[in-house]
């Protein structure tokens, strides 16, 4: 059954189904079902393609991305985090040189979910992402939760990016104009202690001013509209790439071959060895982070279904090409035992080299520029997400409204930029960083399993990429290698993505639920009321239920 099929909420279920568009059904025959059948069904009601492109198609927003904006838009949200801190930590506590080997695992296994949004996304140019493709293949309650899962992806992932955006600028200051900036205004005022499992103060510091500054200014960018703020962003990819393109070019003749060895350290506790090249992908993996955001601009794409695999799978590549690159130059020309808690390892491992000064200031300046992009796009990509929550009438009708003059959902932009600041305000960034890693892989689990469901029941949909090799060969063991990394999180960071998803399902009880537009019986079809029918039967044969 490919039709979409809604039912409305239970308080409902008694009143009579007059509309023209189910008057070919009889009313009885829906009050004769128990409510809990009619509670089940509800809940699985899903958005058939048809409804989902109809929609879409009548958005107000303007088309003006074209490939090159879209691949720029991924490299933006990738490129970032990753390649300036992670790269020495997993080195120094994980894989020592081999974590060359993590970045290409991690690449493969990201580059799994990767083809998987492509074949989603050209099947379904809408801007909802992970959001939309689990409406149309798992129903209403996982579609809410991803898409309130999100939230933690692209909003708190912004705050993560914005500390330490923050950092960075104050190391360029100070390596550039030998200007320091006090703790009070550029750190949290708390810090999480993992092995008490609670916040401690941080004293002398009260509030990251310079995270609130970026924070608020994208925000700024974004409400004057997307083809301004994709001008910016590929401004500053490009600077970027060519920052990392200078550290690897510009360091490579510091290489000691010697440093490369042993390029598996013998195992050390939870350290190192074989166990460690796989804690270090566990920990890289994060670093790759944000290609699908190239998803949530689909309806201000100029030909989505061609060009948001392009812009996915190259944004992609490009980065895990440059990812492999600088881990490499960087384990040649220091020792990864020299990297342990060091947070800007690039600018770090070339203090130990001569006339070098000029190459950390560029870098410190390409981190705030690459950072301020990955900001830039995790910020485009929530408000969209809300604005295709709220057309469906799981928000509030006001976060679904465009600007007259600039065409953007600018409520939902400006709220989700207040609330990134105020979290990149008081909030340390590991925090912040691991609570955007489990909401990440759980979207990637349920879109990868939305590609092998969607294979089987619209195997003859349009689609502008397959997936290639079935709906079994890269979907399933994306899925598998994703749910088995989010498993290995730390206790704590499990714990709160509960609590979150437990607040999600509150709201969507106390709102979602009673206001969706899925659950309206006004929108039946005969198709979808015969479907109810078929699928949970008339118990009058059996009793009441």
């Amino acid at each position: 059954m490919t039709a979409a099929f809604e039912i409305p909420p239970a308080n409902d279920a008694q009143q009579p189904l007059s509309k023209h568009n189910i008057q070919s059904t009889s009313d009885s025959s829906l009050q004769s079902v128990p409510r809990w059948k009619q509670l089940i069904f509800r809940l699985i009601a899903r958005k058939s393609i048809d409804q989902i492109l109809r929609e879409g198609s009548n958005t107000q927003m303007k088309r003006v991305l074209g490939r090159l904006d879209l691949i720029a838009i991924g490299i933006g949200a990738i490129i970032g985090t990753g390649i300036f801190v992670l790269t020495g930590v997993a080195a120094a506590e994980n894989a020592g040189p081999a974590v060359i080997v993590s970045f290409i695992i991690a690449g493969v296994v990201s580059g799994l979910s990767a083809f998987s949004y492509s074949e989603l996304a050209s099947m379904l140019p809408i801007s909802g992402s992970a959001y939309t493709y689990t409406y149309a293949t798992m129903g209403e309650l996982i579609a809410w939760i991803i898409g309130w899962d999100l939230i933690l992806e692209y909003m708190v992932g912004a705050a993560t990016v914005a500390v330490g955006w923050s950092a960075y600028i104050v190391d360029f200051f100070d390596d550039a104009f030998g200007v320091k900036f006090t703790p009070k205004t550029t750190q949290a005022p708390v810090i999480w202690d993992n092995k008490d499992l609670s916040f401690k103060v941080n004293h002398g510091s009260y509030i990251n001013i310079p995270a609130i500054f970026i924070s608020l200014a994208v925000t700024l960018v974004l409400v004057l509209g997307i083809k301004q703020a994709s001008w910016i962003n590929k401004t500053v990819v490009v600077i970027k790439i060519v920052v990392v393109l200078l550290f690897i070019f510009g360091a490579c003749r510091f290489v000691d071959r010697d440093n490369y060895s042993p390029f598996v350290p013998p195992r050390q506790g939870n350290s190192f060895g074989a166990q460690g090249v796989f804690k270090g992908t566990q920990r890289v993996f994060f670093a790759y982070i944000g290609f699908d955001a190239v998803s949530t601009t689909a309806q201000e794409a100029r030909n989505p279904q061609r060009d948001l695999p392009w812009g996915i799978c190259v944004s992609l590549g490009i980065c895990t090409a440059l990812y492999i690159a600088v881990s490499a130059v960087l384990c040649g020309i220091i020792s990864y035992k020299e990297l342990k808690g060091v947070a800007s390892p690039l600018t770090y491992a070339l203090q130990f080299h001569a006339n070098t000064k000029w190459l950390r200031i560029i870098i410190e300046l390409g981190a705030i520029c690459g950072l301020t992009s990955v900001i830039l796009i995790s910020l485009m990509g929530q408000p969209r997400i809300f604005f295709t929550m709220a057309r469906d009438g799981l928000f509030p009708g006001i976060f679904g409204r465009l600007h007259r003059r600039f065409k953007t959902p600018f409520l939902p932009t400006i709220v989700s930029g207040i609330v990134c600041a105020a979290l990149a305000g008081v909030l340390p960034v590991d925090l912040l960083g691991d609570m955007t890693s489990v909401g990440t892989l759980l979207a990637f689990i349920l879109v990868n399993i939305g590609v092998v469901i969607m294979r089987f029941t619209h195997p003859n949909a349009e689609r502008g990429f397959r997936v290639p090799g079935g709906p079994f060969l890269i979907p399933v063991p994306g899925a598998i290698i994703a749910l088995v990394i989010l498993v290995l999180s730390d206790g704590p960071t499990i714990y709160r993505l509960f609590i979150w998803l437990a607040v999600g399902l509150v709201v969507y009880a106390l709102f979602g639920f009673r206001h969706s537009r899925v659950g309206n019986p006004e929108r039946w079809s005969p198709e979808d009321m015969a479907y109810f029918q078929d699928a949970f039967g008339n118990d009058d044969e059996e009793g009441e239920g």
